[in-house]
């Protein structure tokens, strides 16, 4: 399952974790935000203490976004 809402200056995404009960542990939400310049990836840590937090350049999205459909290597994707 999953949640989009427009905010004034994001695009915020969640995550929920679903399972059928007793089947596995529950993972956090995964909370994407996006901005004109950047995504930051929200995710509270295991112990529950903090937040983990990863920011990508809209460039590092996009070879994210091409490594996904490519074999073991070195790539540079020309721009």
């Amino acid at each position: 399952m999953f949640t989009i809402e427009h905010d004034f200056d994001a695009t915020v995404i969640t995550l929920i974790d679903e399972a059928d009960a007793g089947t596995r542990p529950l993972n956090e939400d995964v909370v994407i935000l996006g901005f004109d310049d950047r995504v930051v990836v929200e995710q509270m840590n295991p112990e529950g203490t903090e937040v983990v937090r990863i920011t990508f350049t809209i460039e590092q999205l996009e070879e994210l976004r091409v490594a996904l459909d490519l074999p073991e290597g070195n790539y540079r994707l020309s721009r």
